[in-house]
């Protein structure tokens, strides 16, 4: 019960949830999380440490760029909430907008940029 409650604990914060978001369109560095949702790297990066703390995502390092991905919960019904969560979390003006940042960032990334 501990292991769902600390899963559960770790959706619990909008900025997490917005994360959870971005990340259904794919893996994404650390710079373009920061860009969209307009956070400092140490925000964003402190929220995803206790994402994959709880394996609601997964990172790995690329040279000096961190890269985030979708991850299976170890606890089945967390897994289940995920599914849950791909297609419910992108309604929302905060979704779309976010969203819409992402794919501004993305077409406008410069070439230097973590790869």
């Amino acid at each position: 019960m501990d292991s769902l409650a600390e899963g559960f604990k770790a959706l619990a914060d909008g900025n997490r949830l917005r994360l959870l978001n971005l990340l259904r369109c794919g893996e994404l560095c650390v710079c373009d999380l920061m860009a969209a949702l307009d956070m400092p790297q140490s925000t964003v990066s402190r929220h995803l440490s206790y994402l994959k703390k709880e394996r609601w995502v997964s990172g790995r390092r690329c040279g000096k760029w961190m890269y985030y991905a979708l991850s299976t919960p170890r606890e089945p019904l967390l897994a289940k909430v995920l599914d849950l969560l791909r297609q419910e979390l992108g309604v929302g003006e905060t979704a779309r907008r976010d969203e819409a940042k992402l794919r501004q960032r993305l077409e406008s990334k410069p070439p230097d940029c973590c790869g």
